[in-house]
């Protein structure tokens, strides 16, 4: 049996971060990864016209310190998101067409969606973020879900609308399947609120040129006989001074292990002895978002020539929220819709023909008859995907943190856990999860 001084479960960006920095010190390391690629829930797919999509992790932004270093490093640029020109809206069936980030709602709703906003901000503020279950109130908010404090909080139907659809895209699940402490962690951890939902200076506000998933390509390239794809860990074995780890066709042993997956991902995997009770009974608890990107593809991003930025929301249908995703050059218009939370639960039952049919037919309210009319149709739900089970990340749903959250970065015997879902910066981000490598590669090379 080979013997190695640490093994890296995962191939996703902190894989990839603590298996370089375990060779940096000058280790004996093997990354195993289930999948045929690296990137994880990072996955660029070339089209037969050239382009690309990002069916995963599309965006960089402000504070996003990490993968912008290391993008600089392997000569990949960034370009930013195409926001020029009017958002849309559409509630209760109307369309509105407006400019800057203010949508146009009644006064009333546009003021109680701003209290709601501001109060989540200065709340968040109060979060320790290495242990949220210290911050003050802490089993208060970790008691409540968000839908519970919105309605707590919101008078107005139509701010809580919009609140959802914002909640949704920042979570991808509903705002009752979520701790309010949790919101409150998650939204310190990148910063704000506005920040969190935001083009311009916000975790939105560039793209990678070539797709998300370049600078975990061209980093796996530097050490890629130190990688064995499709290889699926199924059994882990702490047994004295070693840890083995077993799959279909191979068997390895290290000094320590990194499992560098989503908690609900860690969880499936047989550990013998059995997994300490606190940490199993965690990964029960965190579930992954739901999630689904569907793209449209036209021959010019017809949207901007009527003025519009291809930024819209709705309270209606399967997609509530769209971005324009087309090229740096423009040479292709690429529409891009988020289904979330139960939308995507409900649009994943239906055949292929009815999904596209009702993405289309929602991008036609927003951005008129053209948009029924695309060269080429996609979409991908990660919760089909079996080596992710969901996306964009796990969620703490009510009483986790508090109970619970103690077992999320501490180690097990020889093993230890990365994955975005353990960072406290920019948790649910691609940035997390390389925080989270370098935080493991650190822990492990002390211990």
């Amino acid at each position: 049996m080979q013997h190695y001084d640490y093994i890296v479960i995962g191939a996703g960006y902190a894989g990839l971060t603590a298996t370089r920095k375990l060779l940096q010190a000058n280790k004996k390391v093997l990354l195993l990864e289930a999948r045929d690629r690296v990137g994880g829930r990072v996955y660029t797919k070339t089209l037969d016209s050239g382009s690309y999509v990002d069916l995963g992790g599309a965006w960089v932004g402000p504070t996003q310190d990490k993968i912008y270093e290391l993008a600089r490093e392997f000569g990949v640029e960034t370009f930013k998101t195409y926001d020029t020109g009017k958002s849309t809206i559409v509630i209760k069936g109307k369309v509105k067409r407006y400019k800057g980030i203010i949508p146009p709602l009644p006064v009333g709703a546009l003021l109680s969606l701003d209290f709601a906003m501001k109060k989540v901000n200065r709340l968040s503020k109060t979060i320790n973020l290495e242990k949220p279950w210290l911050s003050p109130d802490a089993e208060y908010y970790d008691s409540m879900t968000l839908e519970t404090w919105m309605r707590k909080e919101m008078n107005f139907a139509t701010a809580r609308a919009l609140f959802k659809i914002a909640a949704e895209s920042i979570w991808a699940c509903h705002p009752n399947e979520i701790s309010m402490l949790h919101a409150l962690f998650y939204t310190k951890s990148g910063r704000d609120l506005d920040t969190l939902v935001n083009i311009k200076d916000g975790a939105q506000e560039e793209r990678l040129l070539g797709g998300a998933q370049q600078p975990a390509l061209r980093l796996a390239e530097t050490f890629k006989e130190h990688i064995r794809l499709n290889s699926v860990a199924k059994t882990i074995v702490q047994d004295g001074d070693k840890v083995i780890v077993k799959g279909e066709g191979f068997e390895f042993s290290a000094d320590r292990i990194v499992v560098a997956l989503p908690p609900a991902l860690a969880g499936r995997i047989d550990y013998y002895p059995l997994m300490l009770a606190n940490r199993d009974q965690l990964t029960q608890r965190i579930p992954m978002g739901s999630v689904t990107k569907a793209f449209a593809i036209y021959d010019k991003p017809f949207w901007r020539d009527a003025g519009l930025n291809g930024l819209s929301a709705t309270d209606a249908g399967h997609t509530t929220v769209t971005f324009d995703n087309s090229p740096k050059d423009g040479s292709k218009g690429i529409m891009m819709g988020f289904v979330l939370a139960n939308q995507a639960r409900d649009f994943s039952t239906l055949s292929a023909e009815a999904r596209r049919e009702s993405i289309l037919k929602t991008f036609a309210t927003f951005y008129g008859e053209k948009a029924l009319h695309p060269i080429q149709y996609l979409d991908h739900s990660w919760a089909d995907e079996e080596f992710t089970r969901g996306c964009y990340a796990g969620v703490m749903p009510t009483g986790a943190w508090t109970s619970l959250g103690k077992s999320l970065r501490q180690p097990v015997g020889r093993i230890h856990w990365a994955g975005t879902e353990t960072s406290d910066i920019w948790n649910g981000y691609i940035d997390g999860a390389i925080r989270s490598g370098e935080r493991v590669a650190k822990e492990i090379l002390e211990a």
